[in-house]
């Protein structure tokens, strides 16, 4: 790519992009402009916006799925400095010159200087205006190859030496799909210290909703319906045997539950912000809420499962405190994260302080993974050395399933990490909405499995714990045990040496 003068708007973008809020209409509270290079600078937004489908005079301005797509600015208004003001002359009738600069991201070498004198400029300055012929004092502008038009440049001019001037109201028509973004700008060096109010609209064809999050309206609902399906299957099996169910079986129905709401709230959180383009706080963290409430209930299941809770022990015992204190903190790491994800504006949240919101999540996941797997490898050897060949089954069924998960995640994680390393201007926005959708499939997936394994029959209760003693007496696995004497005695022998690596005054513990 050219090093054109636009890197030193790169700067401001990627701050922008990782910063940014995600509603369609972006509020602007007094934001200082930055000096970037020889330029003033204030990042006003950046998403992905479809083409409109009709034209920009024939639509219904109530109708926010009329299938025009624009950036609208309303009531945009500059403050300047007192200072700013007084050293303009009132004579003068134009004075303090800022432009609002919009742009495709293909285009972006098409705004900034040359390398003339060894330096780069936003700014078109005196030798660059001989050399690119560029007006001196404006932002240097090169049409793009598709659309003489494009970049779009709107002037706002101060008058006289007033303290603040307003921005005409106007709508700037989509023709052309893409990842658009604003920036204002001023040359001026007099107006150091300037602020901006007001705000921005930014519409797709059918709506507010930004184009790279327009496919997961659809996708709620068809993940609503899929746990819909899901747990009528599950309850109808759940009400025929509700005399036979497991501890484990009414977790899974609390896990499908939470689910099915999870889905639907979400989809009404987004239908509500492609209606209005604004996330409403107390709405999104509700839903965020229970999102974060259903992620740490499933890992808890999970873990709970692979300690062999109501299979090969009748509670946790003196784990339960731990799998508890574990499950709060999850709780809490996933909750600040999604709240900082998805909440209002988040333009006060740094990269370092991003970070250090995923991080906790990120290593508790992996102290999760681990603490799994140790315990599964713990119940596989119970089952063997108890021959409960029904149970081992289920068990390595369930040992494969997770091991699958854990391989499709860890691959999806660095397809993850090539996908925006790879794509630092968001051009790739259209299919950026698969990076969220693959891990709630997943997590859906891994449910079904566990639905598929612990469904609610008649012969539930082999599966359950039911004391050392009685562990041997399925129908199968007793003529097994019974045909020879010896190999009962073996098996007794296995389970005593087994248990004596167990941790076993943390199992014995009853709270």
């Amino acid at each position: 790519m050219d090093l054109g003068g636009f890197h030193l708007l790169l700067i401001a973008l990627f701050v922008f992009y990782f910063s940014s809020t995600e509603g369609s209409i972006h509020t602007y509270d007094l934001e200082t402009f930055k000096e970037v290079g020889n330029a003033f600078l204030l990042s006003g937004g950046s998403e992905g916006i479809v083409a409109s489908r009709v034209s920009s005079d024939s639509h219904d301005p109530s109708d926010t799925r009329d299938g025009r797509s624009f950036i609208k600015f309303d009531n945009i208004t500059f403050w300047r400095s007192k200072e700013a003001a007084d050293q303009h002359s009132s004579m003068e009738h134009s004075t303090g010159l800022i432009q609002a600069i919009i742009f495709e991201a293909a285009d972006r070498d098409n705004i900034g200087g040359s390398a003339y004198g060894g330096q780069r400029s936003i700014c078109c300055t005196p030798d660059l205006a001989k050399l690119e012929g560029c007006r001196q004092g404006e932002v240097i502008r090169r049409p793009s190859s598709v659309d003489f038009n494009w970049p779009i440049v709107l002037n706002t001019y101060f008058s006289a030496n007033f303290l603040y001037t307003t921005m005409e109201t106007k709508d700037v028509y989509i023709t052309k799909t893409g990842m658009y973004n604003l920036f204002f700008i001023s040359c001026d060096p007099k107006l150091r210290g300037l602020k901006m109010s007001g705000k921005t609209s930014w519409k797709n064809p059918d709506g507010y909703l930004p184009g790279r999050m327009a496919p997961l309206m659809t996708f709620y609902i068809f993940m609503s319906l899929s746990y819909l399906l899901l747990s009528i299957i599950w309850f109808s099996q759940y009400v025929r045997f509700w005399k036979d169910i497991l501890p484990i079986q009414n977790c899974i129905t609390l896990v499908i539950a939470l689910g099915l709401f999870e889905m639907t709230l979400w989809y009404f959180e987004y239908l509500n912000f492609n209606n209005t383009g604004i996330r409403p706080v107390v709405i999104t963290t509700w839903v965020v809420t229970v999102g974060a409430i259903r992620k740490t209930v499933s890992r808890l299941l999970i873990l709970s499962i692979s300690m062999g809770y109501g299979v090969v022990r009748p509670t946790l015992g003196g784990l339960t405190s731990k799998v508890l204190l574990l499950g709060v903190t999850y709780f809490l790491a996933s909750e600040l994260l999604d709240i900082a994800e998805n909440v209002g504006t988040i333009s006060d949240i740094s990269g370092k302080a991003r970070l250090f919101l995923v991080l906790p999540d990120a290593l508790l996941d992996a102290f999760l993974i681990l603490w799994i797997f140790t315990s599964l490898s713990r119940t596989l050897e119970k089952l063997q050395a108890r021959r409960s060949s029904v149970k081992l089954d289920i068990y390595r069924k369930f040992t494969n399933a997770l091991a699958v998960a854990v391989i499709a995640s860890v691959a999806w994680i660095g397809y993850e990490v090539y996908f925006k390393a790879t794509d630092p201007f968001s051009e790739r926005w259209q299919t950026a909405w698969i990076i969220t959708v693959f891990w709630d499939i997943l997590t859906f997936v891994l449910l079904c499995v566990l639905c598929y394994l612990w469904a609610p029959s008649q012969s539930s209760q082999r599966y359950a714990y039911s004391g050392e003693a009685g562990e041997d007496a399925d129908d199968e696995e007793s003529q097994s045990l019974t045909s020879d004497v010896g190999l009962v005695k073996l098996e007794k022998k296995e389970k005593t040496d087994v248990f004596s690596l167990e941790d076993e005054a943390e199992e014995d513990k009853r709270e």
